[in-house]
């Protein structure tokens, strides 16, 4: 076997643990987001397969499409669902993440999403616009096969466009993190207490939002924190936690959404997680950007700095005027006194 052929079996082996283990995530986090199933049997309010096809996508590349057909195929067998919704829906849950990745990879996005073009291309182009297809082919699919009846049809299609943008949203940002996260270097100890803090915090306010008194409110003032000080490393995992807690909270019937129609608590669900992912990648992405032309200023300042010390005259040493010598002559050629 040539050294050629070698590379190829060694690429080929690759790409096919990389398209079976985007397969097992999306299956296992499909199941997992089954958990939660306020409409039908199927629809979630937030999706967490989409996220993780879509990072797959930005990450691996479009190589691994695959693995995302094959985990939404697993999880709508798992559904019990008839054969022509099974292919329907796969075929939707594959073409929404592919449509998303070929719209931001259009509009430059960067992985790092350290613009804030990035987060609105993510929030625009990657959620809003390519989860139509998925919620639409899916809920048109549930219809036509008699799953689910004429009056359901439109809140079905809400909750699973939103869910499937919440999952592109409040998931993949966070997978994204990961994938760029490292060790800090010279980090004080007062940085790290205020991690630790930031996660406590986190935890306390999500606990709130699940008891009986309406506290949604809290999760802003604590993304903001989180963007200000941790950017997106901060901001993502606390939108991903408050958003958690909000569907626990719905689920329950407790908080802001006890004495409510399904129809009325989706809405505030996925209006209060579209608003939670909004600021915090927005937000974080805003921030980062100040804090990288202020670097950039610093940078041009020290430059400056530089040029003037290497270009300056050496004050000590020039020459003093004659002018300014005493005991000089004047214009008349005699000698001034001293």
């Amino acid at each position: 076997m040539t050294g050629a052929s070698r590379d190829r079996l060694r690429r080929g082996g690759m790409t096919a643990l990389q398209i079976g283990a985007v397969a097992a995530l999306y299956y296992a986090s499909g199941k997992l987001g089954m958990l939660q199933q306020p409409v039908r049997g199927q629809v979630t309010p937030l999706w967490p397969p989409t996220g993780i096809a879509l990072a797959g996508l930005l990450l691996i590349g479009p190589r691994v499409w695959p693995g995302i057909a094959l985990g939404a195929f697993l999880v709508e067998v798992s559904l019990d669902s008839s054969a022509p919704a099974v292919l329907a829906i796969t075929a939707g849950n594959t073409l929404a993440p592919l449509c998303s990745y070929a719209l931001l990879r259009r509009a430059g996005f960067r992985p790092r999403m350290n613009r804030l073009r990035d987060a609105l291309a993510l929030v625009f182009l990657g959620a809003f616009t390519s989860m139509l297809i998925s919620a639409t082919l899916g809920s048109i699919t549930l219809r036509l096969t008699h799953a689910l009846s004429a009056g359901g049809f439109w809140p079905t299609w809400w909750v699973w466009w939103t869910g499937d943008a919440m999952g592109v949203l409040l998931v993949a940002p966070v997978l994204l993190v990961l994938r760029s996260a490292h060790w800090p270097k010279d980090t004080p100890p007062s940085r790290w207490a205020e991690g630790s803090l930031l996660g406590a915090v986190t935890i306390g306010v999500g606990l709130l939002q699940t008891s009986p008194t309406p506290l949604l409110f809290l999760g802003f003032p604590l993304l903001t924190w989180a963007a200000f000080r941790f950017q997106r490393a901060g901001a993502a995992p606390c939108a991903l936690a408050v958003s958690i807690f909000a569907i626990l909270a719905t689920s329950r019937r407790t908080g802001p959404f006890a004495g409510h129609t399904l129809l009325t608590n989706m809405i505030s669900l996925q209006a209060f997680n579209g608003a939670a992912a909004l600021t915090a990648l927005l937000l974080a992405a805003a921030i980062t950007e100040r804090n990288r032309a202020q670097e950039k200023i610093e940078e041009a300042c020290g430059r400056l700095a530089e040029m003037v010390a290497r270009t300056a005259p050496d004050i000590g040493g020039s020459p003093v005027p004659p002018d300014a010598q005493g005991g000089g002559e004047d214009s008349g050629g005699q000698t001034r006194p001293s």
